[in-house]
């Protein structure tokens, strides 16, 4: 890449890490995105920012449909183009934003697949507490669903980040953002549970980290989702079913019961109330159904007109 370019990137990779506080995680991926649209503009003789025009950018994008990329991802690619060339011109780096009038690509909205709660109540009540394995397989998955925690939320946290006396937790969410979620008397009474007989048992050498695997170690990803999968089966659930589909249910059950938008939003952690609203949407479809079962004027077939 040349080093104009190179260092207007850097500038606006700095940016995101200082300014707007992302994640390293972000920054890599708008890094790679960016990489390779500048890269296509240097192949096509653009070598000067403010010679890239928006013919330049909708080319960029065929080509990326060229690849197969689904429309998802050419969204991504373009929301960080985009993102980028406001940048220029706000740092007056740029005269023109060359995307100003591209259109994002229309994402299909797929509402996610949640677990009713009589399927919930069975998977939780599932559990048994025989072993100091048991006590924490139950500590996890009902602190999952009393909080909505994200599972890489859930499993790094640590000693200091629970408060049990006052019924919460504290986690850091994506962006490096730290926020302190309620949570019930059954998630409160597992993890005292857990906290004085589960977990000493299981840790080998002193650490921080909350919840351990057989090792002394802190709970990996892979060990939690099996963790729940086996658990699922057990229940007889017949769904499939993931952590994020927990998050999902505790969202849905709390806006079903008339829970604020905005307070989920807080709990879970969105930065932006739009991604919380997918879940009245769920609920929506709920309050349907539950209408057309129980109302004595639902359907028209009971009712003469």
């Amino acid at each position: 890449m040349n080093k104009n370019y190179q260092y207007y990137l850097n500038d606006f990779l700095a940016h995101l890490l200082i300014d707007r506080g992302l994640s390293l995680n972000t920054k890599i991926s708008y890094e790679r995105d960016l990489t390779e649209y500048l890269l296509y503009l240097q192949n096509q003789s653009v070598h000067q920012l403010d010679e890239i025009r928006r013919e330049h950018v909708q080319q960029y994008l065929i080509t990326l449909y060229e690849r197969n990329l689904n429309t998802k991802s050419v969204a991504r690619h373009l929301s960080a183009i985009r993102s980028f060339h406001q940048y220029l011109m706000i740092e007056k780096i740029s005269n023109t934003n060359p995307c100003e009038l591209i259109e994002s690509p229309k994402l299909k909205r797929h509402l996610p697949e949640i677990l009713s709660i009589d399927e919930v109540e069975h998977l939780l009540s599932s559990f048994n507490t025989k072993t100091v394995n048991d006590i924490r397989n139950k500590a996890m998955v009902e602190l999952m669903y009393a909080s909505g925690l994200r599972v890489s939320e859930l499993l790094q946290l640590k000693l200091d980040d629970v408060h049990l006396s006052m019924m919460f937790v504290r986690c850091v969410g994506k962006g490096d953002k730290e926020r302190i979620v309620p949570i019930g008397e059954v998630a409160t009474e597992l993890l005292q549970l857990y906290l004085d007989t589960a977990r000493p048992n299981l840790l080998k050498k002193s650490n921080d980290w909350l919840f351990l695997n057989r090792f002394g170690e802190v709970m990996t990803r892979q060990g939690f989702w099996k963790i729940l999968k086996k658990q699922a089966k057990e229940a007889g659930i017949e769904k499939e079913i993931s952590p994020h589909k927990l998050r999902h249910s505790f969202a849905t059950h709390l806006i079903e019961n008339g829970v604020d938008l905005r307070l989920v939003q807080e709990m879970l952690g969105h930065s932006d109330i739009s991604t919380t609203q997918i879940y009245t949407h769920i609920s929506k479809e709920h309050l349907k159904d539950v209408y057309d079962l129980y109302h004595p004027r639902s359907q028209k077939d009971d009712v003469e007109i």
